[in-house]
């Protein structure tokens, strides 16, 4: 019974994904202009050679950023069942500050957040 009911519950989502992808394809407006086409929209012709590499920093930084931005989403709702959960709660939570210091530790010997 249940495999039934996940099997329908699949085809209606598809379904309904590839109907409305269909719906937006008819109703949708186009626009043929040349400009359409071209690799930047923001007006501005390029000048020279438009790929260039970016420096392997910027993306270790926006890694890191994401590491500790995701590490603040997830010591809230730790803080809110403190208390509920007892110890367990703060042994789990010294591991993963554990884990996240030596994480920064690892980016700190590789000069990852030294920006140049």
């Amino acid at each position: 019974m249940n495999n039934e009911w996940l099997i329908l519950f699949f085809l209606v989502g598809a379904i309904f994904v590839g109907a409305v992808i269909v719906f937006s394809g008819i109703v949708a407006p186009r626009s043929f202009n040349p400009q359409k086409f071209e690799p930047y929209e923001c007006g501005i012709p390029t000048k020279g050679v438009t790929w260039l590499q970016f420096n392997v920093g910027y993306y270790l930084f926006a890694i890191l950023f994401l590491v500790f931005d995701v590490e603040t989403v997830l010591v809230f709702p730790w803080a809110v069942v403190m208390k509920e959960v007892g110890m367990t709660a703060f042994i789990e939570i010294v591991i993963f500050f554990f884990i996240l210091g030596l994480g920064l530790l690892y980016a700190w010997k590789k000069h990852a957040l030294i920006w140049e």
